[in-house]
């Protein structure tokens, strides 16, 4: 095995700057010679001392694995594709048709009414008997190679599961270039230790190869999900599930507006079940200290002066708790000022998401609202000026702000009817000092 260390990652001497959520790692002399040494491409020698600092780093976000020749092959897997009146089918080994108008020529089983996509996995994942199981959606397609670069990471057994990157399949129209650019399946390019706080929070089943054995003692599928079943399977597995975009698979996006606007709906609509399956936190729409967001508060109710003292005030401590570490203090204090800033994206983004459908007209209402409304839609313009997508920028304004709101309108949907707010309050646990 060989390590990339992660691009976000600062290396002071014998202290480590970086991971998903950002955290310092203060290492031995040989622990920090070893890094140096594995940053150079140096590989990581089988024993347990090195195996144990990299599992650290890889669990941390701080670098990332990369492997040889893979043991298992194509043969090692098993293709499972859950169908309901397909177009088209990817190249796969068993199709379950999950009560299609027309029975599906060569499916393996057949549900004589539509179970849910959960349901359909289920059934595949009991026909299977080989060591990987590959899940693909019936409207997806495998680049070539794609499993080449997700069966290495298998090299190491405590990796459960492996995500390809998730395209849309390139088109002309608006919505097909919205897609490219900004699928709600596309995770970057940056590849990821998938974990509930981590950078990638989730990879979505459309593509996913996992260990046949894992996901049977997961349970498999919850069949009683309709939206976000492949976001709870994951977070069930037990073991490492990385997310590895040199692997792709194209998707093929919703044809009409309205109909991805409902995709985005029930996207939404799933926070509220996970929420009550896996904690108030992984849902929470914002994740900031409570100093931070006192800071905030203060400077949306026109007190900006005050707000910058508490954001000065609260960053002047880092420096002092980080100093042990061995951390200089002019890097502490940037690592301090720069999470008051950043905050101000995450807060922008549940403002007009999450909260949007009941934010935006309220806001809409007075002078002061429209103002922070205008700065926080102005987010979208920056990212329009960033990645070019191909769009005039009203059009994607107008379509990031819809993308917003559908998925806000279903967590709304989704809490009335599971009866919570919890996908709705902030997570402010994040003290200064707090262990």
């Amino acid at each position: 095995m060989w390590l990339g260390i992660d691009p976000g990652t600062r290396v002071l001497g014998q202290v480590l700057i970086g991971g998903a959520p950002l955290r310092v790692l203060r290492l031995s002399k040989t622990g920090a010679r070893l890094v140096l040494e594995w940053r150079d491409g140096a590989e990581v020698a089988d024993t347990p001392a090195h195996r144990a600092l990299a599992d650290k780093l890889v669990d941390a976000g701080i670098a990332h694995p990369r492997y040889g020749q893979a043991g298992l092959t194509r043969a090692d897997v098993t293709v499972v594709v859950p169908a309901r009146d397909p177009q088209a089918l990817p190249r796969c080994d068993i199709v379950i048709d999950d009560g299609s108008r027309r029975p599906v020529s060569g499916a393996a089983e057949r549900h004589p009414v539509a179970r849910g996509p959960a349901a359909a996995r289920n059934t595949g994942l009991r026909h299977v008997s080989t060591e990987l199981t590959a899940f693909l959606d019936a409207d997806t397609e495998p680049q070539p190679g794609w499993l080449d670069a997700l069966l290495p990471h298998f090299e190491d057994p405590s990796t459960v599961a492996v995500a390809p990157r998730i395209h849309s399949v390139p088109g002309r129209s608006a919505l097909e270039v919205y897609e490219r650019a900004r699928s709600a399946l596309d995770l970057g390019d940056a590849p990821a230790q998938v974990r509930q706080d981590g950078r990638v929070t989730y990879v979505p089943t459309a593509a996913l190869v996992v260990r046949t054995a894992a996901a049977r003692d997961a349970g498999g599928f919850d069949e009683t999900l309709r939206f976000g079943e492949d976001v709870d399977f994951v977070w069930r597995l037990r073991g490492r599930v990385r997310y590895e975009p040199n692997s792709e698979v194209l998707h093929a996006p919703r044809k009409t507006w309205r109909a991805w606007a409902r995709q985005r709906f029930d996207y939404g609509s799933s926070a509220a079940p996970l929420a009550r399956r896996h904690g108030r936190k992984v849902m929470a729409p914002l994740r900031v200290s409570g100093w931070t967001a006192l800071a905030w508060g203060l400077a949306a109710a026109r007190r900006p002066g005050l707000g910058v003292a508490v954001a000065l005030g609260t960053a002047a401590l880092l420096p002092r708790k980080l100093a042990p570490l061995g951390v200089p203090a002019k890097d502490a204090l940037a690592i301090a000022v720069r999470g008051h800033l950043g905050a101000g994206r995450y807060f922008a983004d549940a403002l007009t998401r999450t909260w949007g459908p009941v934010a935006l007209p309220l806001l809409a209402t007075t002078r002061r609202g429209r103002l922070v409304l205008v700065l926080a839609l102005s987010r979208h313009l920056r990212e329009w000026a960033r990645v070019r997508p191909g769009l005039d920028p009203v059009r994607w304004l107008l379509a990031r702000t819809a993308d917003d709101l559908s998925y806000g309108a279903g967590v709304w949907r989704g809490c009335a009817k599971e009866r919570t707010v919890a996908p709705l309050v902030p997570d402010l646990s994040n003290w200064p000092g707090k262990k």
